[in-house]
């Protein structure tokens, strides 16, 4: 399948950090560690972020914090998604990354939907204190300068349709020396649920200097060129698209040069990339625990093929490579993939919020400076 000439040229561009295809995987919790972003990279080109960590655990040395930021041999750029609520926190916790991790990007999450994030004041909800957010981007991007690394952040549209603040995002990032702004296209109170806003992706790129990224119902490489050109954006970034399709990034990359998209891959061909996906896991983990966790993505591999049912339940019990090989054996190499499965959501979706869980008295002060809201330590999630 042939796509239009990409609408991007050069890459992306984020401070001194080159990126040769304009894509960036989005962090998610329990997905996006280094088995999985090695998996994606050794389809194609672009940046892949880790999981996301709070800033609070990575300052206090909190072991399950650590334990996340690892990174394959072969992960070159080491890019990381922060958590939270303090100014000073954030800071510091960007300082170590730079200076102890290697890190060469640092993103900010401010797009988090989920109600205990936002019930603290954090995620998706933070950006309505407008002075709080410049506060944190401030000390993020201070920490960082000394290391040249980028710091970049992710928004929503806002809280809800009646408390909108991505455009005050964008111009608070820019002038806080962010280096670019990822807006996914929905409201906290949307969450995952119906259709992302391209157009107000469009409006923020138009009112601001530093790169824009969009975000949301991206699930083909056809719907990135058709972001770019719709929106103007300078690149994309993918989240749920890629569940149980690491391909999709072979797809991105060769759409964004201009070149020939793949055909879709058969059965045979998605099972030899889920278990290159098990071998990755369990290289990082040891084979009990990686086989535990190829389980959750066994399902989005085979969504729309024709495997049985008896099948399906007794991969979701794998617990050695071993067995997978034999399980994965049954399976018709030839079937092709299912046409259905093309351009559908994946992953969650859920129903919209009648009201976004936030701090009492929230929605009363729109700057927040000073706030000092406390974070979790064991935050995890994406935007």
């Amino acid at each position: 399948m042939s796509l239009p000439a990409s609408p991007i040229s050069g890459g992306l561009q984020l401070g001194s950090l080159s990126v040769e295809t304009p894509v960036v995987l989005a962090p998610m919790a329990g997905v996006t560690n280094a088995a999985f972003r090695r998996l994606c990279a050794e389809q194609g080109a672009g940046l892949y972020v880790c999981e996301m960590i709070t800033s609070r655990g990575l300052v206090e040395g909190d072991e399950h914090t650590k334990d996340m930021l690892r990174f394959d041999d072969a992960e070159t750029v080491r890019s990381v998604q922060l958590y939270g609520t303090d100014p000073v926190y954030v800071g510091k916790a960007t300082e170590i990354l730079c200076a102890d991790y290697g890190v060469a990007h640092v993103d900010l999450n401010f797009g988090c939907p989920v109600p205990k994030v936002t019930r603290k004041g954090g995620g998706g909800a933070l950006p309505y204190k407008r002075g709080l957010l410049g506060e944190i981007l401030e000390h993020a991007v201070r920490a960082a300068a000394p290391y040249d690394v980028p710091v970049t952040m992710k928004t929503r549209k806002g809280i809800d349709d009646d408390h909108m603040t991505y455009m005050d995002a964008g111009r608070i990032a820019q002038e806080s020396g962010a280096a670019a702004i990822a807006l996914h296209g929905r409201t906290v109170a949307q969450a995952y649920s119906g259709t992302a806003d391209w157009d107000a992706i469009a409006e923020l790129k138009a009112s601001v200097d530093i790169p824009v990224l969009g975000n949301g119902d991206i699930w083909e490489a056809a719907d990135a060129i058709r972001m770019v050109e719709e929106t103007g954006v300078d690149g994309v970034v993918i989240g749920r698209g890629c569940l149980g399709r690491p391909w999709l990034f072979r797809d991105l990359a060769a759409a964004f040069a201009g070149d020939k998209v793949n055909v879709l891959p058969t059965l045979g061909e998605v099972t030899d990339i889920m278990r290159r996906h098990a071998e990755l896991l369990c290289e990082h983990m040891g084979e009990e625990r990686g086989c535990k966790e190829i389980r959750k993505h066994i399902a989005w591999y085979l969504k729309g093929f024709g495997a049985g049912g008896e099948l399906r339940r007794t991969l979701g019990l794998v617990n050695s490579l071993e067995d997978l090989d034999e399980m994965l054996s049954r399976l018709d190499r030839n079937e092709p993939f299912p046409s259905s499965q093309l351009g559908s959501p994946r992953g969650r979706q859920g129903a919209p919020r009648h009201k976004v869980a936030l701090p009492e008295g929230w929605l009363d002060d729109a700057d927040g400076r000073g706030c000092g809201f406390s974070e979790n330590v064991a935050e995890t999630s994406g935007g």
